[in-house]
């Protein structure tokens, strides 16, 4: 598929993915969803990719929700045709085994916020908004909001957020939990650039086993989720990787990860 409204880059073992609408601050349409919906794909094809970022082009927004213009045609039946749609698409994304993070360059507003909450980690720089404002066009998030902020930041937050539509600053939302850090929109790609970098040093198989045990947690009950941590533990156990990471351990030299 040749890309029209997002840049797929992929650089070493990561790829890099663009929101690329700038003129209309990056908001989401059906296309982009399309063509999200085929990079995530090939991500999930592609062995060597271990690790995934998200932003948008320019410097006003990730993304500042979805495209109206093709929004307000919807009605009960399309409308929810629209919703789960783009929920298939940021259900794809977090399911992925491999860390997402979202380097939110600007405003994330409703789909938008809503796509970096699909992600793992999300960094900010400073002029980051972020916000639910959906009750002011008279509908709710539709991808997945009202679930994935409530996990994130509580219900009560949740509900004000999502009740009055209030927008939120990147150092609000840091102290939310919803931003892991915060940084000047000048060194922002460079850090998270670099923040990938020390994962891609780690142990690929063990990485993805810790994805999946981290995002299980969202549906399994503890108990669950303890008897399927042990299961992925036992799981590396096997691995060449680990025989490698714990003799380099104690030969107290840097491990040689293969990914095997």
């Amino acid at each position: 598929m040749e890309y029209q409204t997002i840049i797929y880059q992929k650089k070493e073992n990561y790829v890099i993915i663009t929101l690329n609408r700038p003129d209309k601050l990056n908001a989401l349409n059906k296309q982009m969803f399309d063509e999200l919906d085929n990079a995530l794909k090939n991500i999930e094809l592609d062995r060597e990719i271990r690790a995934l970022i998200l932003t948008g082009a320019g410097d006003k927004a990730f993304a500042a929700g979805a495209d109206i213009k093709e929004l307000h045609s919807s009605d009960e039946r399309s409308g929810k045709l629209f919703s789960e749609y783009g929920s298939y698409v940021m259900k794809r994304l977090a399911e992925l085994k491999i860390p997402t993070i979202a380097a939110v360059n600007g405003f994330a507003l409703g789909g938008g916020c809503e796509l970096t909450m699909a992600c793992q980690m999300r960094f900010a720089s400073e002029n980051a908004k972020f916000g639910q404002p959906e009750v002011n066009l008279g509908i709710i998030p539709g991808y997945g909001g009202t679930q994935r902020l409530t996990r994130i930041v509580g219900k009560p937050k949740a509900m004000e957020l999502i009740l009055t539509g209030n927008m939120i600053s990147a150092h609000q939302a840091e102290q939310l939990g919803l931003v892991n850090a915060v940084y000047s929109q000048e060194e922002l790609m460079q850090k998270v650039e670099d923040f990938v970098k020390i994962i891609l040093t780690k142990g690929p198989i063990a990485v993805s086993a810790a994805v999946e045990c981290i995002n299980a947690s969202e549906y399994l009950s503890p108990l669950e989720g303890l008897a399927f941590e042990s299961f992925k533990f036992g799981q590396v156990c096997g691995t060449k990787d680990f025989k490698e990471g714990t003799l380099a351990f104690l030969e107290k030299r840097k491990a040689n990860f293969s990914g095997e």
